[in-house]
């Protein structure tokens, strides 16, 4: 999975006060290390069962963090929402 916006995260982090620590560890990871890389947009990609327990500790939709990597078009998808643009 391809995550949208690292901005959207980051923000969602940030208001609820999450580490990325506390966040690898909410999703059943041992270190961080991976997800700080991810976040930062240095990792492309995340596998889906992560996507999923990531979008589901804040509450919020797989689909409103991550687009589906072998998709048609999700180059194309993560572009607009990133910038805004209708489709």
């Amino acid at each position: 999975m391809v995550l949208i916006d690292r901005r959207r995260l980051a923000k969602l982090m940030l208001i609820q006060g999450v580490s990325q620590r506390q966040l690898a560890a909410g999703i059943g990871w041992k270190s961080h290390t991976y997800l700080g890389r991810f976040v930062r947009g240095e990792v492309a990609s995340i596998d889906p069962d992560a996507a999923v327990r990531i979008a589901h500790y804040f509450g919020v939709g797989v689909d409103d963090l991550f687009v589906s990597r072998s998709s048609s078009g999700a180059r194309q998808h993560v572009q607009r929402r990133a910038t805004g643009s209708a489709a």
